[in-house]
């Protein structure tokens, strides 16, 4: 019997991004890793933006789903521990898998101490300079009164109209995205001016779809989560290391 050591961390699912036949595919991939896991994993931080919208109502949740929900259950009856971090696409996410999954949320960054090793993590919307635009509407679909408002739509309408802007979202133009050099990715930026006010051994980020693993110093490494749509990239701790992996399931489907 394998022995439960290894730290898990993914991002950018973007389950429910048109088209469906895509989502759907990318959910049997992503379930089919979840499921290589399980025997030696003792944590998995899925690391925002794992569905492509998400809104709990009082009795409703988005349809959909149900494997990769079940595959977690699963985890979580097994004994691994589940924390989820709000992206950009599901930050309305409040009690429901909370109370079925036992998983914990967090909304803004976590800070880890891992075998002596220091951790911070973030979805890593509204980081860094720029897009000013974005950290607005972000304080605006965080606001206690515009959740309340959507609340009062009727789930066939409030999501419907998700559903539709869904179609026009990055995840499902499923173009592939390039990295923009250190001096021009604004992670990156983030990363440095952060280590000025601490140290961190591990900066770990979602949001910009391009995985990327980089040296920023002797003492502190970053990485970029990338997404499920193209690079079907994780990070794992096994305690002493941090890697970037890839999963190939496109292979074994």
């Amino acid at each position: 019997m394998s022995t439960r050591n290894r730290i898990y961390f993914a991002s950018d699912f973007h389950l429910g991004s048109h088209p469906d036949e895509s989502s759907k595919q990318r959910e049997r991939a992503i379930v089919s890793w979840l499921d290589s896991i399980k025997s030696d994993a003792v944590e998995l931080y899925l690391v925002g933006d794992i569905f492509d919208f998400w809104f709990e109502y009082a009795t409703v949740v988005p349809k959909g789903y149900i494997r990769f929900l079940g595959k977690l259950a699963e985890l979580a009856d097994l004994g691994v521990k589940i924390t989820f971090f709000k992206g950009n696409h599901d930050m309305w996410m409040f009690g429901y898998l909370e109370e079925e999954l036992g998983a914990t949320i967090i909304s803004d960054e976590l800070e880890l101490n891992l075998n002596g090793k220091s951790f911070y993590i973030h979805h890593g919307d509204g980081l860094g300079p720029g897009d000013r635009k974005y950290k607005f509407l972000k304080k605006i679909f965080r606001s206690k009164v515009c959740q309340w408002l959507f609340a009062r739509l009727h789930p066939n309408l409030g999501i419907g109209i998700a559903q539709r802007w869904s179609k026009h979202s990055r995840a499902a133009s499923n173009t592939e995205e390039k990295f923009l050099g250190e001096e021009n990715e604004w992670l990156i930026q983030y990363g440095k001016e952060l280590l000025t006010r601490k140290h961190y051994d591990y900066l770990i980020f979602g949001h910009r779809h391009f995985p990327y693993d980089i040296k920023l110093s002797d003492r502190t490494q970053i990485i970029n989560l990338g997404e499920w749509i193209t690079y079907s990239t994780y990070a794992v701790w096994d305690g002493e290391e941090l890697r970037m992996m890839n999963y190939e399931w496109r292979i074994k489907n």
